[in-house]
This record gives structure tokens, C-alpha cells and sequence, in this order.
């Protein structure tokens, strides 16, 4: 009976990646998703004997970890703040930022199934999984089996313990509030991989803000440049996430960094995040580089167009230290 055991163990672990982005679109919280893809193994393990072999250990796990994000959500029931956004024309801006999702954090790419990258960037970026976190989680649920992971009504349905009939209403319903939080023009937002041109610019921005080079840092960022800082992140300290947009306000808001009492030594390390590059970011304080934040970036027309600042919270995901020693002169 050891060795059965064994290879269900087995068999069900070399899923633990593609369950975990699943738990990570359903909850938008890399931390949760962690948690969740454990909780989906164990009650998987507890309940082996159940297996009827009926579908593919795969779609039955997919089963498990849906209904295991679902359970937690009617647990830990949570509301998108309200934010003070103004309107805007310009379609290439999502209506709301990312972070105006409080408990959105980035996903390390190095974590994406290898064969799954190209389908899964999508789905992954940072613009889509805001949005999706503005549908019900049935509604999120039934709109990931469906459109993303590609399942028939009737195997959505039996997922979720309803009929074909409620599932396709429910998807169609969902499919029209995502689309009202994303970007009008899609391509525009779509991560994928970074050209040449786009690893150059993203070179330059790190130089410059080590050599605190506010003369370049302007040259790299667009004229409808945005930032956005969650929670925490980046040296906001306030209860609720910000966000600011124009080259010229995005100027004022980093001058400290440059110069005067605030600005400090900072080293960069180039990371990836939901298929954009990032940046872990480590100010000295004390004479030590400390973890300061993780910028995500989205590169058009070869100039930098977000900026997307998340808290040190995300720094164990990616492997990131929380002090770095500093740098014989």
C-alpha cells in the first residue's frame, strides 16, 4: 500500500505550480494563493478515496483548489476601496490602477510553468488580475474554468455545483464587468517578452535612479507617465493606496528621491513580475541597503508609461533578501 500512496503524493505535487497561479488569479494575493495551494493538496491527500478516476487527477485538483479559494473568500469576505479617480478619455489607461486592489501582489515569473508562459501571460498581468477581482467569486470562478482554463459548461457547472444553463449566464455576466475594467486597447497592456529595446530602457532607469540622475529618469518616462503605490509600498505609508499621472507630477513626486534631505544611496536588482520587468528596490538607512520596494514597469514606445510600486511584502516570494551589504567604495 506504500508504494500507491507514494506515486498519488507524487502525482498530484507536480501540479502544485499551475494550481498555484490558478489560486493566484482567484485571489489576487500571491500569500493566499500559497496558502490555498496547500489547503488544495491536503484535502486532495484526505480525500483520495474519493477519486473515481471519472476525469484527470488534473481537473479533479482544479476542482478542489476553485472550491477551496470559494470557501475562503465566504470566510474573509473583503470590498475594493473607493477611490477618488478622475475621468478620462485616454483609453489606454486601465479605469482603475492595480493597486487599487489593496491585497493584489505581483507574481514571480520564475514560478510560471515553463511550457504554460506564453499562455498564462495574459492572464497573469497586473491589469487583468485587478479587474477580475471586481467580479463575484463565483462569478471569478466560472469565468477562469471557463475562459481561461478552457472547460465546458457542463464540467464548469459540476465544478461549482450548478447547472450548464447558470454557469453560462454567470460567465456572460462576468465577461461584461471585466470588460469594463480593462484597458480598452488590450494589446497596449499585454505583457510579453521584452524586446532588446525594452531591456535597454529598463537598464537606463535603474542606472539612473542608483546615480540619482533626474535628468535622465525624465527622459525614460512618457508624457502620460503613471504611478501608483499600494499600501505600504515604496515609502507610502497611508491606509489607502495612491495614485498620480503626467510626467510632470510624476517629476514633483519623486524629486525627493533625487535630492534634498530624503534622497538616499539605492541599489537595484532586475526581477520579472507578471510578465513585466520589475525592480526590487533597497535604500540605505543606517548604512544598510534595506528592502524598500518592487516596481513593476510597462514599457511603450520605448519610454517607461506605469509604474507600479508594491510593499516589501512580496520581497520572500521572489527570493529577495531583506538587506543587501553595501558596496565597498
Amino acid at each position: 500500500m506504500v508504494e500507491p500512496m507514494t506515486d498519488f503524493a507524487t502525482e498530484i505535487e507536480t501540479h502544485r505550480r499551475e494550481l498555484r497561479v490558478h489560486c493566484y488569479r482567484m485571489l489576487g494575493s500571491f500569500d493566499e494563493a500559497e496558502d490555498l495551494v496547500q489547503e488544495t493538496l491536503l484535502r486532495a491527500w484526505r480525500g483520495r478515496s474519493t477519486y473515481e478516476g471519472r476525469a484527470s487527477v488534473r481537473a479533479w485538483l482544479y476542482r478542489i483548489a476553485t472550491n477551496a479559494c470559494l470557501d475562503f473568500l465566504d470566510a474573509h469576505p473583503r470590498e475594493l476601496p473607493v477611490l477618488d479617480l478622475p475621468s478620462t478619455r485616454d483609453s489606454d489607461l486601465t479605469p482603475r490602477p492595480a493597486v487599487a486592489v489593496p491585497w493584489l501582489q505581483p507574481f514571480p515569473d520564475s514560478l510560471l510553468e515553463p511550457d504554460a508562459v506564453v499562455v498564462a501571460r495574459e492572464t497573469v498581468e497586473l491589469a487583468f488580475l485587478a479587474a477580475i477581482q471586481h467580479l463575484s467569486p463565483r462569478g471569478r470562478a466560472a469565468l477562469l474554468l471557463r475562459d481561461v482554463l478552457g472547460w465546458s459548461a457542463r464540467e464548469t457547472a459540476a465544478a461549482l455545483g450548478t447547472t450548464p444553463a447558470s454557469v453560462n449566464s454567470t460567465v456572460q455576466r462576468s465577461r461584461a464587468a471585466l470588460k469594463e475594467h480593462l484597458p480598452a486597447r488590450r494589446t497596449e497592456w499585454q505583457a510579453g517578452e521584452a524586446s532588446e529595446a525594452e531591456r535597454a530602457v529598463v537598464a537606463r532607469y535603474m542606472t539612473a535612479l542608483v546615480e540619482h540622475d533626474e535628468a535622465t529618469f525624465a527622459e525614460l518616462l512618457r508624457e502620460d507617465v503613471r504611478c501608483s503605490h499600494a499600501s505600504g509600498a515604496g515609502g507610502h505609508s497611508g491606509p489607502e493606496p495612491t495614485w498620480y499621472s503626467g510626467l510632470s507630477t510624476v517629476q514633483k513626486a519623486w524629486e525627493p528621491a533625487f535630492r534634498g534631505d530624503y534622497a538616499a544611496p539605492f541599489r537595484v536588482l532586475p526581477i520579472s513580475a507578471n510578465g513585466l520587468p520589475a525592480l526590487a528596490t533597497y535604500v540605505r538607512v543606517d548604512g544598510v541597503f534595506r528592502a524598500f520596494g518592487i516596481n513593476a514597469l510597462r514599457i511603450s514606445d520605448g519610454k517607461v508609461a506605469e509604474v507600479i510600486t508594491f510593499s516589501t511584502a512580496a520581497f520572500p516570494a521572489f527570493g529577495l533578501a531583506e538587506t543587501l551589504p553595501t558596496l565597498p567604495s
